[in-house]
């Protein structure tokens, strides 16, 4: 139980405290304004044994308290403490996604926009995050095609002697080449962030008065091009949904119940437009309705997160004065929380409300199609467990070279793309596909043996061969009955799928509709076009690499300030002695020594 020293000790002041089992791991993370009279309340807490309070008393014997001089640096010290030690008792937001955003860098002399992962304080404009990555890339190159602004790296523009292949296709206005209309350039990056504020109306009108200045002026061409890129927006205008009459950024959260489980969803609204969403799922959050919400707040708007000026919500979280100040601060600007009642604002809170409940009526589907799912591996393949983690492992190479092993997982049904992996062949030279998915296998399962994360199922791209190798490494380690094995193994095309189980003479083959049969060869082919993008990553970075490995006195810096500067293999080896010289870190005698090398040696005349 709760131990009693936790009070003798304990101030009246505000601060955190971690509560801890017997052997020091933190159960639970809280934040107070007056910790004596919060621990106390634990000290006395009179419930159900049965309750989640209780169970997690019973297990902590050592409370760690921390003063802070406010209420909201105790928020704030709460929350890197739940990042730092992940508590069990304590809300852990995931939802297994890294959500992108869209960077314009407008404190850079020539902006530039791109995808980005995380917001940094940086002083450039950030638009997201985006849900549909698809969407996001679809934007981005509607960006590309109306709007064509540099995208080399560096914020500092270094001049080239001519620009890249993107001023030839009309995507870059190269200022590198110092032949950029600046006022031009700085338009169009206004028409951006118009374009990624959802003004796409203004955007569309100002396009239009253009046009017929352009026209007015016989400025026939532009007036085209300025007709096309209308066309353009209008079509991503028709596919915006609306969903409020104003012009406000707002974040709003739905909050849905069942039983123990908690499903939020947040819908991020943008100039009035919904951008996306975000779902999660928690499966017996600890805390009633208003402190998990309030956790939430916390954990979602870390210091990195884009915070809108206005946060609807369905009910007041614990602290919401402080989570209002927090949020402000992180912001940088005042953030206004809202519990609506009334008008606009409550049917968004509403909509969101809605989306949650469904969010659970399609988990609980997936679930029931889980269940038939394994129930059905099971019972089709005689496995001797219900198979809820599958793994299947590729192995790929090119006559023996670049051999990598590509092992993809599966949780109830579902790709868990957080335990894919690659292996690259560290003691197998030349082609032996057996050899290498001995190393592979025996990496994979030794590291599961100490983790206790061994598979239920592990499927092997292969026949009885590789099946075969696949048993003799789980027998060395002793692990033949704590994994069921199969391998699956296209022969002849008219005999479709074959399906292998260790004992057994002949494979299964099953009709080609079958739901078992169609799930394994998605697993397989997850597998293959894992293994293939990594292939494609190691092969393009080896051919941009190996001719000028080969030349003397060219390492890595001087290789990558040579395709910077000349933006292109091709055209480096086209190259003059005179435009050479111009590349930094390049003198007369290198100069020379590349350019005889691309022109006296047979590497000029290739591709």
């Amino acid at each position: 139980m709760f131990p009693e020293t936790a009070l003798s000790s304990a101030p009246h002041c505000p601060g955190v405290y971690l509560m801890q089992d017997d052997t020091s791991t933190v159960l639970y993370v809280g934040k107070a304004k007056d910790l004596f009279k919060r621990l106390a309340s634990y000290a006395h807490f009179a419930g159900a044994v049965h309750s989640k309070t209780a169970v997690m008393l019973n297990h902590v014997r050592k409370v760690e308290t921390i003063i802070t001089n406010t209420e909201k640096e105790a928020l704030i010290l709460e929350a890197s403490f739940i990042k730092k030690y992940k508590p069990k008792y304590n809300i852990i937001l995931r939802d297994d996604k890294n959500y992108p955003y869209i960077k314009v860098t407008v404190q850079e002399d020539w902006p530039r926009v791109f995808m980005v992962r995380r917001k940094t304080r940086d002083k450039a404009r950030y638009f997201g995050p985006y849900s549909s990555v698809g969407s996001m890339w679809a934007t981005l190159h509607l960006i590309a095609a109306l709007f064509p602004l540099r995208n080399c790296k560096g914020s500092e523009i270094k001049p080239r002697p001519r620009p890249c292949l993107n001023r030839q296709i009309g995507r870059c206005l190269a200022p590198c080449a110092g032949g950029a209309d600046r006022v031009l350039y700085l338009e169009h990056v206004g028409k951006i962030l118009m374009l990624l504020e959802g003004r796409n109306r203004d955007l569309i009108g100002a396009l239009e008065k253009q046009m017929l200045t352009a026209s007015e002026n016989l400025d026939f061409e532009g007036a085209a091009s300025l007709r096309d890129q209308i066309a353009a927006l209008s079509r991503t205008l028709e596919k915006q949904v609306i969903a409020a009459s104003h012009n406000k950024d707002q974040d709003v959260f739905g909050f849905a119940r069942k039983d123990a489980a908690v499903m939020l969803v947040i819908l991020f609204i943008r100039n009035g437009l919904i951008n996306g969403n975000r779902t999660f799922f928690l499966a017996d959050p600890y805390g009633d309705d208003a402190s998990i919400l309030s956790q939430v707040l916390s954990q979602f708007y870390d210091s990195d997160a884009l915070i809108p000026g206005e946060v609807l919500l369905p009910f007041a979280p614990t602290d919401l004065e402080l989570l209002e100040e927090h949020l402000g601060d992180n912001a940088g600007s005042r953030v206004h929380v809202k519990i609506p009642q009334r008008g606009d604002a409550q049917q968004l809170v509403t909509m969101a409300t809605t989306n949650a409940l469904q969010a659970f009526e399609e988990k609980e589907q997936r679930s029931r199609s889980w269940e038939n799912l394994g129930e059905s591996l099971q019972k089709t393949l005689h496995l001797a467990r219900l198979p809820v983690r599958i793994e299947c492992l590729d192995i790929s190479n090119i006559s023996g070279k670049q051999a990598i092993g590509s092992l993809v997982c599966f949780y109830q049904g579902e790709p868990d793309k957080a335990n894919y992996r690659h292996y690259k062949i560290k003691t197998v030279e030349g082609p032996n596909d057996y050899a290498m998915m001995k190393e592979v296998l025996e990496r994979r399962l030794q590291r599961g043996i100490e983790e206790h994360n061994l598979p239920d199922l592990f499927l092997v791209d292969g026949g009885k061969g590789q099946l075969g190798m696949a048993l003799a490494v789980a027998l060395e380690l002793g692990i033949t009955e704590s994994i069921d094995w199969l391998g699956i193994a296209k022969e002849r095309q008219s005999e479709g799928e074959k399906l292998y189980k260790p004992g057994r003479k002949n494979p299964i083959i099953l009709p080609s509709h079958n739901p078992v049969l169609l799930f394994l060869m998605r697993m397989r082919d997850e597998s293959h076009r894992y293994g293939i993008t990594f292939h494609r990553k190691l092969r393009n970075k080896a051919t941009l690499a190996s001719d000028l490995d080969n030349i003397p006195g060219i390492g890595n810096a001087k290789k990558q300030e040579l395709l910077r500067h000349m933006g292109s293999l091709k055209r480096l080896k086209s190259a003059t002695v005179q435009e050479l010289l111009q590349v930094k870190g390049i003198g007369p005698e290198l100069a020379s020594t590349i350019f005889n090398f691309f022109n006296d040696s047979g590497v000029a005349q290739e591709g």
